[in-house]
C-alpha cells in the first residue's frame, strides 16, 4: 500500500471513531478557610437525581471518599456536605466523509475523477453535572466547591452505574483538601 493510502485509512479510522467524553472536573475554595480543622461531616439535602439507587450510589461513593480523607460522620459536625445533580440535553454532531478522488498526482490529489459524500450523525446526549459542595457548620458558609461534568450513559447496566459516579466523585474529591499558595 502506499503512504497516502495508509494515511488516508488512519485518518478516516479516527473520524468515524465514536467520541469518548472525558470527564471534566474543577473546583473552589474559600482561601481564608482552616481546611486541617474539618474533621466531622454530616450530609444535607442538596438536589438530588430524582432516582433513588443512584442517589444511594452518589452518597455512598461521596461517604467514601469523605472517610479516605480521614473525615467521620457526626451530628455535631464541622462541615455540612451537600451535593446537586443537573442534567442537561444537548445535541452530539459528527461528520466525516468518504471516497475521493484518483487524479494524475495520486489518489486525493489534483482533478481527476470519482464521488465523494459526507455523512453527518446528529445524537442526543445527556450531560450530567454533579456538585459537591461543603459548608462550615459554625458560620453557614460555603468553603469548598467541587464539580465534575461527564456525559451519560443512560443505558448503563447497575454495576457500570456504581462504577461511574465512584470514579466521579473520587476525581471530584482529587482536589481536598486545595493546596492553598501563600
Amino acid at each position: 500500500m502506499t503512504f497516502q493510502r495508509i494515511s488516508m485509512m488512519v485518518c478516516l479510522a479516527a473520524l468515524t471513531a465514536t467520541p469518548a467524553f472525558a470527564q471534566k472536573t474543577t473546583y473552589d475554595f474559600d482561601k481564608t478557610a482552616t481546611f486541617t480543622n474539618y474533621r466531622t461531616y454530616a450530609l444535607r439535602e442538596g438536589t438530588p437525581t430524582k432516582q433513588s439507587l443512584d442517589d444511594k450510589r452518589i452518597i455512598a461513593a461521596v461517604e467514601a471518599q469523605l472517610a479516605a480523607k480521614g473525615f467521620t460522620r457526626s451530628e455535631n459536625p464541622d462541615v455540612f456536605v451537600l451535593y446537586h445533580v443537573a442534567l442537561d440535553q444537548q445535541q452530539d454532531i459528527s461528520s466525516y466523509s468518504t471516497g475521493g478522488a484518483y487524479g494524475p498526482y495520486g489518489w486525493g490529489y489534483g482533478g481527476g475523477w470519482g464521488a465523494t459524500t459526507t455523512d453527518v450523525r446528529v445524537r442526543e446526549i445527556i450531560i450530567g453535572t454533579l456538585a459537591i459542595d461543603m459548608v462550615d457548620a459554625k458560620n453557614k458558609q460555603m468553603v469548598w466547591r467541587g464539580l465534575g461534568t461527564k456525559e451519560i450513559d443512560v443505558n448503563a447496566k447497575p454495576e457500570k452505574r456504581e462504577e461511574n459516579i465512584g470514579k466521579a466523585v473520587e476525581k471530584i474529591f482529587k482536589n481536598y483538601p486545595p493546596k492553598v499558595k501563600k
